[in-house]
């Protein structure tokens, strides 16, 4: 049986599931784990998101190269995130831009409200290609 529930729907309910974890050191655990790429992809987003609203983060960005290559940078002073590494940072960003129905246009923006637990949060998300580097940014609000 097909699962019909959607990606924006899964990720909030990993929100519900991880809420009470160490995010940093599941994020770690994602690359390492391997497994189903869509599923990690899921999991990372929203341990991202649980990161940046208990840490007070402005932004997390999760950059691609054009050598497929990912790094990931949080905004609340120098701080750089464990990476999904390649195979699941990349899954993480088509997960995103799926979500939001993303085009392929050089800059995109959007809200998206993450339904979690009994409350919700407005993330601001903006994509940007330039010279072979794909960025997706998750603002998050002051």
């Amino acid at each position: 049986m097909e699962d019909k529930r959607s990606l924006h729907l899964k990720v909030q309910e990993m929100c519900d599931c991880f809420a009470a974890t160490d995010y940093f050191e599941e994020m770690k655990r994602v690359a390492a784990a391997g497994g189903d790429r869509e599923e990690a992809s899921l999991k990372w987003i929203a341990l991202a998101v649980l990161h940046g609203i208990n840490s007070d983060a402005r932004k997390i960005s999760i950059s691609r190269s054009g050598d497929g290559a990912v790094k990931v940078r949080a905004k609340y002073g120098p701080a750089e995130l464990p990476s999904p590494g390649p195979e699941v940072g990349g899954a993480v960003m088509d997960t995103v831009k799926e979500i939001l129905h993303f085009g392929g246009g050089r800059k995109e923006k959007s809200p998206w409200a993450m339904g979690i637990r009994d409350g919700s949060v407005d993330l601001g998300v903006k994509v940007e290609r330039e010279d072979g580097l794909e960025t997706i940014t998750l603002k998050f609000p002051k």
